[in-house]
């Protein structure tokens, strides 16, 4: 409540620093939506300047009554300033017009013209004003509509922040990190790491085809059903298997499906065996060479077709060798002249940071394509996940 308080302190002392003298007189003047974007006496004098001039030339036209003229400021000050002022400027300009108007034949005649006047007036003032009360409902509703859509997407992405994992995972002989960069609030990205034993984790990073909420929520489903699986069978084929047969359930028409890549790493051993559904190619970069080598995709992507063939890969792993997992967020990271960040650029920035930690790479990776686009921004999500083999214990 404190922090309310001074809040409303600070916003008025604030507004007091920068609205003009006699703002604070003239804001009750004025219609909730008006003068906010120039200074708040202008719509005013801008109505009691145009009642002048109508009023000046109605004086020096003598043989006609240009008194019709006076719709036009009432009509403007309808729009601008508040109803109660809109209804008094009408008596201003029913009197002008009685005092400047040609001579009457007689007083009926004088009487009857300045009520009807008065009537086309109030008419005038009187649509407008309402056709304004409604337009400020309207855009009430619209702000109450637009504030709950804010809050349930806030919502959302915290739901969707609970799958990711909140620590690093401890394996002797791997040094892992994580990160999902959303492109907004909600994101299609995920990724994890599911400890085995000792010795041993599973990775999974995944990818929906798609941006926005319908994009999160699969995601969001696409995580809990991974966990679920993973927590019940260890099995990848299997666990491929029946998530490809939820998901194809949900979007039988096979434009909603997900690209995955499940890997299990097995430091004892010092091997690697993982299944690509579609995804991008994981690099492995080999610390003996210095090259790079992509994990190409072993069966279609989750979702897209009812039953895939899928087989799992088996890679040898050695002292050194460091694995990168990422989203297409970054490899079609653009510049202002189309240009992709590519796979070549992110195979150099995994060569030159190979002896970094795992974070520092993911961080550098991350760098790298924020760089390169930084004239335009990322347009899908990022995410990118970096293991370091260091089975000995002698890396950094």
């Amino acid at each position: 409540m404190n922090s309310q308080v001074n809040g409303t302190t600070l916003d008025s002392r604030t507004a007091e620093l920068h609205d003009p003298p006699g703002a604070m007189v003239l804001q009750p003047l004025l219609r909730p939506d008006a003068g906010s974007a120039g200074p708040r006496w202008l719509p005013l004098v801008l109505v009691l300047g145009s009642i002048a001039a109508v009023a000046y030339a109605d004086h020096i036209a003598v043989h006609i009554s240009l008194g019709y003229l006076y719709i036009l400021p009432l009509g403007v000050g309808a729009m601008l300033l508040r109803s109660q002022i809109s209804y008094g400027l009408i008596v201003v300009c029913a009197f002008l017009h009685d005092l400047f108007a040609p001579p009457y034949v007689n007083w009926a005649n004088r009487i009857a013209h300045n009520i009807s006047a008065m009537l086309a007036f109030t008419f005038v003032v009187y649509i407008i004003q309402r056709y304004m009360k409604q337009r400020e409902q309207l855009t009430k509703s619209v702000r109450q509509q637009r504030d709950n859509l804010v809050k349930d997407v806030e919502l959302a992405a915290e739901v969707q922040r609970m799958f990711l994992p909140l620590g690093k995972p401890a394996i002797a002989g791997l040094e892992i990190a994580g990160m999902m960069h959303p492109a907004r609030v909600i994101g299609g990205d995920y990724y994890d790491y599911i400890p085995i034993d000792e010795h041993s984790i599973q990775l999974v990073i995944a990818d929906v085809a798609g941006k926005g909420v319908a994009a999160a929520l699969l995601m969001s489903a696409t995580a809990a059903a991974v966990q679920l699986e993973v927590n019940q069978q260890r099995d990848m084929l299997q666990v491929v298997s029946r998530l490809n047969t939820s998901i194809h359930t949900v979007s039988s028409d096979g434009e909603r499906y997900v690209t995955l890549l499940m890997a299990e790493v097995d430091a004892r051993n010092r091997k690697l065996r993982y299944v690509n559904c579609g995804h991008n190619p994981a690099l492995l970069f080999r610390a003996a060479t210095g090259k790079v080598t992509g994990m190409n995709s072993s069966c279609a992507p989750i979702g897209m077709i009812l039953e895939p063939p899928c087989e799992v890969v088996s890679v040898d792993l050695f002292l050194g060798d460091v694995l990168v997992f990422y989203t297409d967020g970054v490899t079609e990271a653009e510049n202002l002249l189309a240009e992709e960040f590519g796979m070549e650029r992110l195979s150099a920035v995994v060569q030159r940071g190979s002896s970094l930690s795992a974070e520092a790479l993911m961080d550098d990776i991350f760098s790298s394509a924020a760089n390169f686009s930084k004239d335009v921004g990322f347009s899908d999500d990022v995410t990118i996940l970096v293991v370091k083999c260091d089975f000995d214990g002698s890396l950094a």
